[in-house]
């Protein structure tokens, strides 16, 4: 198999047809630094396929997904030269054969500033399994200069997820502490505040969250309980909204932490309640949009209001919630296409709950007019999707990102507000 130099890397990235494939762990492609490289990240325009991935049984449906295909070539790269040359393999088991090797990542590529990588924004917010190890170990992980912090296991009504295993340390969180589940939107800044300090939560304090996913099939019916980890960006949200300063997510959520090999523990671990948050709650309002500003937004030529709902909720075969009835969508809302149902967000997420591909969900945004220009404000039925599409473009580093709180349960609750069902016109 053809091993590339970097002088040969630069000159195909000339070429239209090329592929650059980084099968590195999803955290180092964000930005991470795992093996002591100079700059954290990826060569500019490379594509995050793990060599983990590999050992799902639907690869072809995956690289087929990602757009890579039989005609393009192909130049693979990782940490190490096994592991891309692993990869490489399973590419020519599919029938790719245009394929070539890159060794020189750590050594020339990031450690010459001169060329070219990229990574997620706020790539230290979305944190690896391993950075949550060295921080509960009594390390000090990369990004973090506190010394105060508290692993919080995100689950609804479900303290059995929580009990049946989880990081030695964390405690749990009911996503009913932070929101009303007569509305479903955030509590009162009075609610949020005692919440919080009963968690051991103040402004200060570094929140690592995560869930565990369950399975759709089995789950309690509210749409979101199908996996623990949206719960967890749902509090991260809030958090943020409220005004703790440091709020990280496990990406991958508590399945990362198996997947990594560490331990579990069974302990239910008391809370350490805290007396003063430290500042008043909300400190970011903005971050928050409820319905007399998302009917401004509407109106207004740079904004978007976006429906992170599935396609049958957008078009109203279905509500998406055996509790509301109304069908439909908020007129002029854009679709963000969260997955199949409203139960799923498999079109933000990789097959290992990570986080997808940054540069894959701001593409197809950008396709339907979603651009960080606009004052974006995500929604869904009660808020669990919109936060994660929310966070997402967060990350990214978008400015001006925000959640409709209420969303098509509180808009659809009000006779006077209008809808639309059907195709969009």
């Amino acid at each position: 198999m053809n091993i590339l130099t970097t002088n040969n890397l630069l000159k195909l990235m000339e070429e239209d047809s090329l592929q650059i494939v980084d099968v590195r762990p999803v955290d180092a492609y964000n930005g991470w630094p795992m093996q002591n490289e100079s700059r954290g990240g990826h060569i500019k325009g490379a594509r995050s396929l793990p060599l983990k991935w590999t050992h799902y049984m639907d690869w072809i449906d995956i690289i087929g997904a990602k757009g890579l295909l039989p005609e393009h070539q192909i130049a693979i790269y990782g940490y190490k030269p096994k592991e891309a040359e692993q990869v490489a393999r399973f590419f020519a088991l599919a029938g790719y054969h245009n394929l070539s090797l890159y060794h020189n990542f750590v050594d020339e590529w990031s450690s010459n500033a001169d060329l070219p990588m990229e990574r997620l924004a706020n790539y230290q917010n979305l944190v690896s399994a391993h950075w949550v190890n060295e921080l509960i170990s009594g390390g000090k992980p990369p990004h973090y200069n506190n010394n105060q912090y508290v692993v919080v296991h995100a689950h609804y009504r479900n303290r059995d997820a929580y009990l049946s295993g989880h990081i030695p340390g964390a405690i749990d969180m009911d996503t009913l502490a932070l929101e009303a589940p007569e509305t479903w939107n955030r509590r009162s800044p009075e609610e949020l505040e005692k919440a919080l300090l009963e968690h051991g939560i103040t402004a200060d304090t570094t929140v690592v969250l995560y869930g565990k996913y369950m399975d759709p099939d089995n789950a309690d019916p509210f749409p979101g309980s199908a996996a623990g980890d949206i719960g967890a960006i749902r509090n991260a949200f809030i958090m943020l909204y409220a005004g703790v300063k440091d709020v990280r997510i496990l990406n991958g959520g508590f399945q990362s932490w198996q997947d990594a090999g560490f331990g579990v523990s069974m302990n239910d671990e008391p809370k350490k309640p805290c007396k003063n948050f430290g500042v008043t709650i909300p400190q970011h309002p903005e971050l928050a949009v409820d319905i007399p500003e998302a009917k401004e937004m509407l109106a207004a030529s740079d904004a978007e209001l976006v429906c992170v709902r599935s396609w049958p909720e957008y078009i109203g075969e279905v509500s998406g919630y055996n509790y509301i009835d109304k069908k439909g969508r908020i007129p002029g809302a854009i679709f963000g296409n969260c997955g199949s149902d409203a139960y799923h967000m498999e079109n933000y997420r990789n097959l290992d709950h990570t986080i997808r591909e940054f540069h894959e969900v701001e593409k197809i945004w950008e396709a339907v007019g979603i651009t960080p220009d606009k004052h974006l404000a995500f929604y869904c039925g009660t808020g669990w999707r919109g936060s994660e599409a929310f966070f997402n473009a967060w990350l990214m580093g978008w400015p001006k990102v925000s959640v409709f709180d209420g969303g098509w349960f509180e808009w659809s609750n009000d006779p006077d507000n209008l809808f639309e069902t059907g195709l969009p016109k």
